[in-house]
């Protein structure tokens, strides 16, 4: 690689970390090419040389921060029993230190409501980034019920992502931990059953 090529993808980088930290912290609203380009220590002028659009930079950064948690969250998992695998996913998810750290965790709890209203422009990727999201959990479960894996992995993605933000928004209050609590305790009952049901 050139050295004028590695410095256009350090760039492109510095872009897409600048527009992750926004996302996260300001939604898609706040990540204004204006703000990104700042953060990334540049000038908006260079922005067009890395995306067409606003929406491009939006897509490419959903796509990138939901893969990496998706990494996150699954990772290791192999290392547990077959059975618990999904359970752990969910723990991991459902957890403390996740709620209290949104700007470094999944976006999505606080993205969704944002693409339902004002920006459904972003649909498409969202629901790519839910199918692949529920795919990977469909690895992890061990259904014999009624329910098939497919619906109980997009189940319990709409629990997950409910959940974290419904505790999000509640942070600092006994409730947010009473909730995520709940979605866990809810999340493990529809896992058992689904692996015990004849």
């Amino acid at each position: 690689m050139s050295a004028k090529a590695a410095q256009k993808q350090r760039t492109h980088t510095a872009i897409l970390t600048s527009a992750d930290r926004l996302l996260r912290a300001r939604g898609i609203a706040g990540a204004s090419v204006a703000e990104v380009m700042k953060g990334a220590g540049l000038t908006v002028g260079g922005f067009y040389a890395h995306f067409a659009s606003k929406d491009r930079l939006i897509e490419t950064t959903i796509r990138r921060t939901v893969a990496t948690m998706r990494d996150r969250l699954f990772t290791r998992l192999e290392d547990k029993p077959p059975a618990d695998r999904a359970e752990v996913a969910l723990k991991r998810y459902l957890s403390p230190a996740h709620r209290d750290n949104a700007l470094d965790g999944c976006p999505l709890p606080a993205l969704i409501g944002e693409i339902a209203t004002s920006e459904p422009a972003h649909a498409a990727v969202l629901g790519e980034e839910i199918e692949k999201s529920a795919a990977r959990i469909e690895e992890h479960l061990a259904v014999s019920g009624t329910i098939s894996r497919r619906h109980l992995a997009l189940g319990m993605l709409a629990l997950m992502y409910g959940g974290l933000g419904m505790a999000r928004a509640l942070r600092g209050t006994s409730l947010s931990d009473e909730v995520l609590r709940a979605c866990r305790a809810i999340g493990r009952v529809a896992i058992r059953h689904a692996q015990e049901t004849p």
